[in-house]
């Protein structure tokens, strides 16, 4: 019941126009900042963090920008999935960098696609879809009735989708080597004691080396890409970057060393955009000079 009506809602939230979208989730998302929530506490947390990187900038306008920010990307959900998808892409109004994007394809050897979470990543994928076979790399909801509305969404174009799984690498190895593009969200905490550490934005920060290890033995090109929210509901800009050549490498400590330059990279495109919510900085109990958000809940 759930589902369905989350699917009635996003259908009826469709049909209002991009700004005011934005409007009612850049609403919300301050209200939520301003009652001090845990992602409010996190946000703050990394703002203090990434200053040295990013800065000079007021913390608490960092956090209130982010936490709106936030609430738009949730809104336009209704946007990119519950409309048609000609609509939502009707809303990207420029592309910069896609020469990285086609010469990559233009290879024929199967493409992975690094999307931070950052902007309006959602109708990235749908934009991908659009522009050819495709397949989406993703984690199973915490709850799974929600899965069935996450796939049915990305899938309007018919994009495979391939969990993060054991039996999902065996599938992304395979719809490379028969040329797909493959969107992976790169910029996720390794699970228990997975993943490597590298800088980011000056930190010690522990990544997957999934992506770095499948473009390594497969051989495809890596491009990072973005899709920047533009003010006042004037759309949407694409986003793409060369990745460094490093990101391939057997080293996996340079790999992702090259992988976090490129997610520095696309963030600097919009910093307030990125998911600045999330835990990025945690690392595993057994590094504890990077516990970080002790005492947070």
């Amino acid at each position: 019941m759930k589902v369905r009506l989350a699917r009635l809602l996003l259908k009826l939230a469709s049909l209002l126009p991009l700004w005011l979208l934005q409007a009612v989730g850049g609403g919300v998302g301050r209200l939520v900042g301003l009652l001090n929530t845990r992602e409010a506490r996190v946000t703050r947390r990394n703002a203090e963090l990434v200053a040295a990187a990013l800065g000079p900038f007021d913390p608490e306008t960092f956090v209130r920008t982010v936490m709106a920010e936030t609430g738009k990307n949730l809104a336009e959900l209704a946007l990119v999935w519950g409309a048609r998808p000609e609509r939502a892409l009707s809303r990207i109004v420029e592309v910069r960098g896609r020469e990285h994007f086609e010469s990559a394809r233009a290879q024929g050897r199967g493409l992975i696609l690094a999307a931070p979470h950052l902007g309006c990543w959602e109708l990235l994928n749908l934009w991908l879809c659009s522009q050819g076979p495709t397949a989406i790399l993703y984690r199973q909801p915490q709850h799974p009735e929600w899965e069935p509305l996450l796939t049915g969404a990305r899938g309007q174009l018919g994009a495979a989708q391939i969990r993060a799984d054991s039996g999902g690498v065996r599938e992304l190895l395979r719809v490379l080597k028969a040329g797909l593009c493959v969107g992976i969200l790169p910029d996720q905490r390794a699970k228990g004691g997975e993943g490597v550490v590298a800088p980011f934005f000056g930190h010690p920060v522990r990544s997957m080396t999934l992506l770095s290890r499948v473009a390594a033995r497969t051989g495809v090109p890596v491009v990072f890409g973005c899709c920047e929210r533009l003010p006042n509901g004037q759309g949407y800009r694409l986003h793409f970057l060369p990745a460094e050549a490093e990101i391939a490498s057997a080293d996996h400590a340079v790999a992702v060393g090259a992988l976090h330059r490129g997610l520095e990279a696309c963030v600097r495109l919009a910093p307030m955009q990125y998911q600045w919510t999330y835990k990025r900085f945690s690392m595993q109990p057994e590094d504890p000079d990077c516990q970080v958000y002790a005492g947070m809940r």
